[in-house]
């Protein structure tokens, strides 16, 4: 199958196409500048150079290119994002930016398109004790969240409604491994606090199982379907930065109370103060034959990564 990878030199994309490759795929990968298009070179990946986000631009630089398929694996998150407005871009690329690959996947004849979502859908809230399943509301709008919760429903639904697209969406838990350079440099500087008192369950999952699930859904996935893609083993993000910083020697996490996360950073603080959440993979692992190498976040840090060289 030939794939074209939008986002193909970024956190997943870049183990997504090693993963392809060696699953006998042919791939192709969207990047904005001639140094991505080198990177993407150099791994046996096909450099495609244009602004997803410019659609005349984007469809001039698939000119005489072919594709079965499309992942959307863009975001525009380079940094933490602190407050509501970092989030903005990212938003754009949920809702634009789908049109436009949308339209690129019929340029190029391809029929397959799996974008990117993520679990933080159900909603920026405290869940409880209950397990959430791909059958519960998802995207719907609530306070100063609800651009990003209205952006994230409208990448699957753009995905799911696409006239002769087969669109899959994956719901991926929040990242973590592989490249942990600028959690680890910040936990260095002392720029990643955590909530006092806060412990509240979050599901995520190490890159290299993401891209493993995003393999397998290219082929399995069923069209107008979302899959949660998670580990088995929430974490509170206060032992994930905990933990981090026991694996990679910096010193531990500052607690800051709420309120002051709050007022420094908002739209850290409507993740880290006032969601928790404990999302289920089972369908997933049934659907697409799929499961954690790392199980859980134990497992999952003292795998092999890369942090920056020590000051």
């Amino acid at each position: 199958m030939k794939v074209i990878i939008a986002g193909a030199t970024g956190a997943i994309g870049t183990p997504l196409a090693a993963r392809l490759i060696a699953d006998g795929h042919e791939v192709a990968g969207l990047t904005r500048t001639q140094r991505g298009a080198a990177r993407l070179t150099a791994v046996g990946v096909q450099p495609i150079v244009a602004d997803a986000m410019d659609r005349s631009a984007l469809l001039r630089a698939l000119d005489g290119h072919t594709a079965d398929a499309v992942i959307h694996e863009l975001t525009a998150l380079a940094k933490a994002p602190l407050r509501h407005s970092h989030m903005t871009e990212t938003n754009r690329l949920r809702t634009d930016g789908t049109r436009n690959l949308l339209e690129a996947a019929r340029v190029v004849g391809a029929r397959r398109f799996v974008t990117q979502s993520i679990v933080l859908g159900y909603g920026y809230t405290d869940h409880g004790s209950k397990t959430l399943t791909e059958d519960d509301p998802f995207g719907r709008e609530q306070g100063p969240c609800a651009p990003h919760l209205a952006a994230m429903a409208e990448n699957e639904r753009l995905a799911f409604t696409a006239a002769g697209i087969e669109g899959v969406a994956l719901r991926y838990g929040m990242f973590y491994g592989r490249d942990m350079s600028m959690i680890v440099e910040m936990l260095r500087k002392r720029r990643m606090p955590v909530v006092a008192g806060k412990d509240r369950p979050l599901s995520w999952i190490h890159l290299d199982d993401a891209a493993a699930a995003t393999a397998a859904a290219l082929t399995l996935g069923e069209a107008g379907t979302a899959y949660n893609i998670v580990d088995d083993e929430p974490c509170s993000w206060a032992r994930m930065m905990t933990a981090t910083a026991e694996v990679f020697g910096a010193p531990a996490p500052r607690a800051l109370p709420g309120w002051v996360v709050r007022l420094a950073a908002p739209y850290a603080a409507a993740l880290t103060v006032q969601t928790a959440m404990r999302v289920s993979n089972a369908k997933a692992k049934e659907a697409l034959g799929w499961k954690p190498a790392y199980p859980t976040y134990q497992e999952g840090l003292r795998a092999p990564t890369t942090e920056p060289a020590p000051h």
